[in-house]
């Protein structure tokens, strides 16, 4: 029997989970859906990620809203997939801040990554009219930006660590607080998506940067937050394995269908039944494969070409 199509069978409501995480700090996790997070300054709020539609954002904005009522003066977005960026417009935020890499990808991609993300994830697109377009950033940067929070509590420290999930990921850290917001750089017991990635810089230098905050909590992208020195490095070291055996698979095939089958039998044992594991592998090779034979960067991604790539490789 084929499989259904990515994550277009997976239906079901997940559960929210609102976690603080320190004074001020708190982070929104659902069961392997996209996480989100928000840090309270001294008179305003810095939210992290966006959702995928405004009336999702709203959801996760009312929830916050039991917690504090600052208003939003920055939404920093980690990369620019349209499940992280799409439902800007409910924040009402004064500025958005972005990766100089991820808002030339939006020019570049951005309405054929809407439409393969909605075709491969309907679920998280509630209420899919509610979005009046492309999210733009208004404000960018190449390595650091540096929000001060006010009122005592320190600098939110916005870091470039190099290409890894996309060639425009950037992490949030606290340092007075030792939490690090990775976004889909580090996935903690959730399956990754590599199919804009560069796999060889994400596994070494990258991963090599992130584990360098020495985060004592660190909300990924998917999946519980990781808490605790020995926690974070589980999920670091999770993710830099995912990668390596990829690389190890894929890298000692002959062949696309090889590289997939070779890959899925490593995989599968560890990771096999996380979030979002069989909806991400076959586009997870492709890049991957393209990556190893001189394809230095992915091919965007169309809703006609998701379609190709997974009756080749999941049917």
């Amino acid at each position: 029997m084929a499989k259904p199509f990515a994550s277009s069978a997976d239906l079901g409501e997940k559960r929210q989970s609102l976690e603080v995480l320190a004074d001020g700090v708190y982070a929104l996790t659902a069961e392997g859906d996209p996480n989100v997070g928000a840090i309270e300054g001294e008179d305003f709020l810095v939210c992290f990620e966006a959702l995928a539609t405004p009336v999702a954002a709203r959801a996760w904005l009312a929830r916050l809203r039991e917690h504090t009522g600052k208003p939003v003066r920055y939404l920093v977005l980690s990369h620019y997939h349209a499940v992280r960026v799409l439902g800007a417009s409910a924040f009402g935020a004064d500025v958005i801040v972005a990766h100089e890499k991820t808002r030339e990808l939006i020019a570049e991609r951005g309405e054929q990554d809407w439409a393969s993300e909605y075709a491969r994830m309907p679920r998280l697109f509630k209420e899919p009219g509610s979005i009046p377009g492309l999210t733009w950033p208004t404000a960018t940067f190449s390595d650091r930006f540096t929000i001060d929070l006010g009122g005592g509590r320190g600098d939110l420290v916005l870091q470039y660590c190099g290409r890894g999930h996309t060639e425009g990921d950037l992490v949030a850290w606290l340092p007075e607080r030792r939490v690090l917001f990775a976004g889909d750089l580090v996935e903690s017991q959730a399956a990754l998506y590599t199919g804009d990635a560069f796999h060889r810089d994400w596994a070494s230098a990258t991963l090599d940067r992130v584990a360098s905050f020495g985060a004592e909590t660190l909300v990924g992208g998917r999946g519980a937050v990781a808490r605790g020195k020995d926690g974070v490095a589980a999920a670091i070291g999770q993710t830099r394995d995912f990668l390596t055996v990829m690389l190890r698979e894929a890298g000692a095939a002959d062949s696309l269908k090889e590289a997939f089958a070779r890959t899925h039998r490593a995989l599968a044992p560890r990771y096999g039944s996380w979030p979002i594991f069989e909806h991400c592998l076959p586009f997870n090779v492709s890049r991957l494969w393209d990556e190893l034979h001189g394809i230095e960067r992915p091919r965007v991604w169309t809703a006609e070409r998701d379609r190709q790539v997974w009756n080749e490789l999941q049917s």
